[in-house]
């Protein structure tokens, strides 16, 4: 088995959101060639309101230039503050 050097999660809680989760997954990953899927879980939870379907990735490649650019989404990281 490959190594995993990246984990990718794509959530939906809303109808029509959850019906085009797989080609938001498809077009991720056409967009990020430098990634290879080495595993994916499924899962659904719910309560009485509310159902989430979730699709997480295990991906093995260099991640670098993902974390660099981060998609407008995405929070820029942070530097943790200097000690002095």
């Amino acid at each position: 088995m490959s190594p995993i050097t990246a984990i990718k999660v794509f959530s939906a809680t809303m109808v029509r959101e959850r019906e085009v989760l797989g080609e938001r997954v498809t077009e991720w990953l056409k967009a990020h060639p430098e990634l290879h899927l080495v595993d994916r879980v499924v899962s659904q939870s719910s309560d009485n309101e509310f159902h989430c379907l979730s699709i997480t990735l295990f991906l093995d490649g260099k991640p670098d230039a993902y974390l660099a650019n981060p998609p407008p989404s995405v929070p820029p990281r942070r530097a943790p503050p200097s000690a002095g």
